[in-house]
């Protein structure tokens, strides 16, 4: 028997070392002060569905998923059910310094570009009993990733990234691996690897690493079936582990199939030729 069929999985190889989902807050309740102002709302009803709202409107129910960063930290994650346009909504609610990131992300917003995600960033607090609203200490925009390069493996695939600076990163597959010769085909029908992206500081050795396949999307999508993605990673640098989650479309065939999964990856530091840090940006002028 061959073993290796066991391993082949239909997410694009991303989900092999993803944990397994977190019921923790089952029967939690959240109320989230965001900076914005539009504060939010959060009850878990179960290991499956949740309720949510923006705090004044009336509550709506969705299935979530959620992933552990470290012991005190989570990545939540849920698509809107009964919506025009698909839209998700994605949470990283830190239970140790009691703040929480929201993002929030809506396909067919762009009429150029029908498939092109804008993701929306916002800071808050979770609030809590007879703790006054403050406006600090906040999760936040930061360059500490500046100049690092990882290599994530996800199982079947492995990627290198490259933060280079703080609104973009580039990308490439080790050659050695079998599933590269299709992603590093797409790359080369590209000026360049490099995505849009946000990198947000969670707490000391944890950050959420977040990318829009944007330039992608624009330019190859139609040959390649390659759709518009956002991904989300609360990556670990005390373990050199992340989870994530993906949320946008497949096209094969003409077909358009929803994304919507959680992933995990364990990584490597690495060094790596130093033009790859510094080589310009050409989608820039």
């Amino acid at each position: 028997m061959d073993m290796r069929k066991f391993t082949e999985g239909k997410t694009g190889g991303i989900d092999q070392f993803c944990p397994p989902l977190c019921f923790e807050l089952a029967g939690q309740s959240f109320y989230f002060e965001m900076d914005d102002g539009f504060d939010y709302e959060l009850k878990f009803i179960d290991e499956k569905t949740l309720e949510w709202n923006f705090a004044g409107k009336e509550p709506a129910k969705a299935d979530y998923l959620c992933v552990k960063g470290d012991e005190t930290t989570y990545l939540l994650s849920f698509d809107l059910q009964d919506v025009q346009q698909r839209e998700n909504h994605t949470f990283v609610i830190d239970k140790e310094n009691w703040l929480c990131t929201r993002i929030l992300s809506r396909i067919g917003d762009n009429p150029r570009y029908p498939y092109l995600i804008a993701p929306k960033y916002e800071f808050g607090a979770i609030k809590r009993e007879g703790v006054e609203y403050r406006v600090y200490p906040r999760h936040g925009f930061t360059d500490d990733l500046n100049g690092n390069v990882v290599q994530w493996n996800y199982g079947m695939m492995e990627t290198v990234h490259i933060y280079y600076c703080s609104d973009y990163y580039r990308i490439t597959y080790p050659p050695e691996k079998a599933s590269a010769q299709s992603f590093n085909e797409a790359l080369q029908k590209l000026p360049s690897s490099d995505e849009p992206t946000a990198y947000i500081k969670i707490k000391e050795g944890m950050y959420l690493f977040s990318l829009t396949e944007s330039n992608a999307e624009k330019l190859i999508a139609e040959a390649m079936g390659f759709r518009s993605n956002t991904m989300c990673m609360l990556q670990n640098y005390k373990r050199v582990y992340q989870v994530g989650r993906t949320f946008g479309t497949a096209t094969r065939d003409g077909v358009d199939t929803p994304l919507h999964l959680m992933f995990g990856a364990y990584g490597r530091l690495r060094d790596i030729d130093s033009k790859f840090l510094t080589d310009p940006n050409p989608y820039l002028i």
